[in-house]
């Protein structure tokens, strides 16, 4: 695997905390498809990530930090994540690892998906 997935990731997580959407999604495919893990299913594209992110936003507090990094045989990328999600008076609601699974297409990100350890 390379440093630069792996810089691409970080950069990815290190936006959504800081809830710079734009900066986010300039590590992702236009037509990514992306897991709801919040309310289920998948979305595609950037429209909706921003629709599903500001949504997300507007009831809960999440922060999410990369952890470890795997490349699985399949050529996918595993994160394992620590999540922190809060309600937004500040009452922890989850706090615990997740592995986030990820492919890319033409160095950016192109599907990610959810996996509870």
């Amino acid at each position: 695997m390379t440093t630069q997935f792996k810089d691409l990731i970080k950069n990815a997580y290190s936006a959504f905390n800081e809830r710079d959407i734009d900066k986010a999604l300039s590590t992702m495919q236009p037509n990514v498809q992306w897991s709801k893990a919040w309310e289920g299913g998948y979305i595609n594209g950037h429209d909706e990530i921003k629709k599903y992110w500001t949504r997300q936003w507007n009831e809960i507090n999440p922060n999410v930090e990369p952890i470890g990094f795997t490349e699985r045989q399949n050529g996918s990328l595993e994160v394992e994540v620590h999540q922190k999600v809060k309600d937004l008076q500040g009452n922890l609601m989850f706090d615990g690892t997740v592995k986030h699974i990820y492919t890319f297409e033409d160095d950016l990100i192109k599907t990610m998906d959810i996996e509870l350890v």
